[in-house]
């Protein structure tokens, strides 16, 4: 009797180590694709690649067709279809081609926005084969519409999803979408600072944050001071919520169509970058390639990148 109670205490004491040991995982970037028929097949192949890898999720951080394209439901549809069809837990963070760049060919922008909800924001669970748990904003009834702001999180990794598009974040354009950006921009920062209080609570050691938009860091401080900016709000606050939760704080976007990794955000006390912030900036038509994030909190860097490229070859 004594050897079995000294055996499960030893087998118990292992597996508390096991779960308190930070695990690690990685997963992929994609967005700004497909935008046209070629890309249609280059992206098909792109994420049969992915599917061949071991991978926490998928993150497509919006654009999933040109601006000038027709919103319409049969490619929402088909694209519904594809992301469904990704081996691994898939998440989509909507991008101003689906929805807020719509009035470029005679649809609503609003009412293309609410079918996006319906069709990739049913319930609490990514798209793709195998499912991951999501939390969304919309469990909070002050912001019942807003299905597409989520979070997640992996070990103690903390990721949150904004609908913070490009196009200046619709924001500028008709006294209509102007409403719209205010009614989204409260609740963005909403569902942003809870983030981070939640990441501080629960002892995160990082926060990943994915956006479509490019928020202009570089322009910030060259746009005139009456320039409509539909980001100098969320470039406060992420400013703010960085410094103060002092751990490593990653933001992923697309929009630029260039693959880029940075540190942008500058602290206009020391006209310094900010140290804990980095940028991950996706790949986008006509360039189509992913990109490879590996977590591992063992490792004093935390990050590893590669782009779908690299990790090709390396194979």
């Amino acid at each position: 009797m004594m050897r079995f109670v000294l055996g499960l205490a030893l087998a118990l004491m292992a597996t508390l180590g096991q779960a308190q040991a930070p695990a690690r995982f990685s997963f992929a970037i994609v967005g700004d694709a497909p935008y046209n028929r070629l890309e249609e097949t280059v992206f098909a192949k792109m994420l049969q690649q992915i599917d061949q890898e071991d991978l926490a999720f998928v993150l497509h951080i919006g654009d999933f067709k040109n601006g000038s394209s027709p919103c319409s439901d049969s490619l929402y549809a088909q694209r519904l279809q594809q992301f469904q069809s990704v081996r691994h837990p898939f998440v989509f963070v909507p991008g101003d081609n689906e929805w807020t760049d719509c009035h470029r060919s005679g649809a609503d922008p609003l009412e293309r926005l609410a079918k996006l909800r319906e069709l990739f924001y049913p319930d609490d669970y990514s798209l793709g084969q195998h499912k991951l748990r999501l939390e969304r904003q919309s469990a909070d009834p002050r912001f019942a519409e807003y299905r597409e702001n989520l979070r997640w999180r992996l070990g103690a990794t903390l990721f949150i999803g904004l609908n913070l598009p490009g196009s200046n974040n619709n924001f500028g354009r008709t006294p209509q979408m102007d409403a719209e950006y205010a009614r989204r921009s409260t609740a963005n920062a909403a569902w942003l600072a809870e983030g981070f209080d939640v990441a501080k609570t629960s002892g995160d050691l990082a926060v990943f944050i994915a956006i479509q938009a490019d928020p202009h860091f570089e322009r910030a401080s060259r746009r005139p001071a009456n320039a409509a900016d539909g980001y100098t709000q969320f470039r406060q606050a992420l400013l703010a919520h960085t410094l103060a939760y002092a751990k490593p704080v990653i933001l992923i976007h697309g929009d630029g169509h260039r693959y880029r990794v940075d540190h942008p955000l500058f602290d206009p006390a020391t006209h310094k970058p900010v140290e804990n912030f980095t940028r991950i900036e996706s790949f986008g038509s006509p360039l189509l390639d992913w990109i490879r994030v590996g977590v591992d909190p063992a490792d004093p860097r935390l990050l590893a990148i590669n782009t779908g490229t690299e990790v090709n070859s390396a194979q």
